[in-house]
């Protein structure tokens, strides 16, 4: 018998939104019921909030999401470098203003790759409002950086010479070994995403904007040791998800976490660097069991 009733995954509580915090209109998505847990989820480089979009409609029946795209990216505003500091410290600093203006006090960080520094600096400066934090290859250690990072130094030590790190980073074939890393199944990889993540870095202004904030990520680097301080002083529950075909940030990064949360749960995925492009189910499974463990049962506040 065929039947009408809506499946546990469904997107009837999916709306868009914009919100203007400090001069920058802030698209996010939203969804879930307002009054249950709210994860806030923070995406990579070049990424949008879109990459949030397989993993939103498994988990909104019990939880509620508020996915932002950072200022630069995606649907959010992009002002040049003139009018807004694209710097970690800057992003980190809208966003914590744009969580409180919406009203949300309360939250669990999903950090994916620019989300970990992103989100990291936001716990620091608000360390009450964060109720857990789940890692998907968002590296705070040295041993989580793959060989890329060396060349990568050289751009640190002075932009103008090395110009090249700078094209590679924002090319078509660097998206595109973003997410297909080591795989050994290309197959399973939509070619869309890193085609519209492209096009995103090929809009006027984007390079400037990139140069900056692939220029500042060395202080993150520089941050690794007080964010692995706040981690052992503040014990957040913590779920690490890893993706093992990444080559920008390698397996012992994952690893290394356990020295500073002794408890946390660490998985070691079949998937690459954005790990919902191949490993969406995994993920979803992970995080519910997580949230459940933390909130007793789906949907209730602790």
């Amino acid at each position: 018998m065929i039947t009408t009733e809506a499946l546990p995954s469904e997107n009837t509580s999916l709306t868009y939104h914009r919100h203007e915090t400090q001069g920058v209109n802030i698209f996010y998505r939203e969804a879930g019921p307002a009054e249950a847990p709210t994860l806030v989820l923070l995406h990579g480089y070049p990424s949008t909030s879109r990459m949030y979009a397989p993993l939103i409609p498994l988990l909104a029946v019990h939880y509620h999401f508020i996915a932002p795209d950072y200022p630069g990216f995606g649907l959010s505003d992009a002002p040049p470098p003139g009018k807004y500091t694209y710097t970690f410290d800057s992003l980190a600093g809208t966003m914590s203003q744009f969580l409180k203006e919406i009203g949300v006090k309360k939250y669990v960080l999903f950090m994916q790759d620019y989300g970990g520094p992103v989100g990291f600096r936001m716990a620091m400066s608000r360390p009450e409002n964060v109720q857990a934090i789940i890692i998907q290859n968002a590296n705070a250690y040295q041993e989580g950086l793959g060989k890329k990072w060396t060349d990568i130094a050289r751009y640190w030590q002075d932009r103008s010479s090395h110009p090249e790190q700078l094209r590679a980073f924002t090319s078509l074939e660097g998206a595109r070994q973003r997410h297909l890393g080591n795989s050994p199944s290309p197959e399973h990889y939509n070619p869309e995403e890193w085609l519209q993540e492209y096009d995103m870095l090929s809009r006027p202004g984007q390079q400037a904007i990139q140069a900056s904030l692939l220029y500042d990520y060395r202080n993150n680097v520089k941050s690794y040791p007080l964010w692995q301080k706040w981690m052992r002083e503040h014990r957040p529950k913590a779920l690490v998800l890893w993706g093992r075909y990444d080559p920008s940030f390698i397996v012992p990064g994952a690893e290394a976490y356990r020295r500073d949360l002794p408890d946390a749960q660490i998985h070691i995925l079949d998937a690459g660097h954005f790990a919902l492009d191949e490993a969406t189910g995994k993920v979803a499974a992970l995080t519910l069991a997580f949230l459940n463990d933390i909130y007793g049962h789906a949907g209730k506040q602790p």
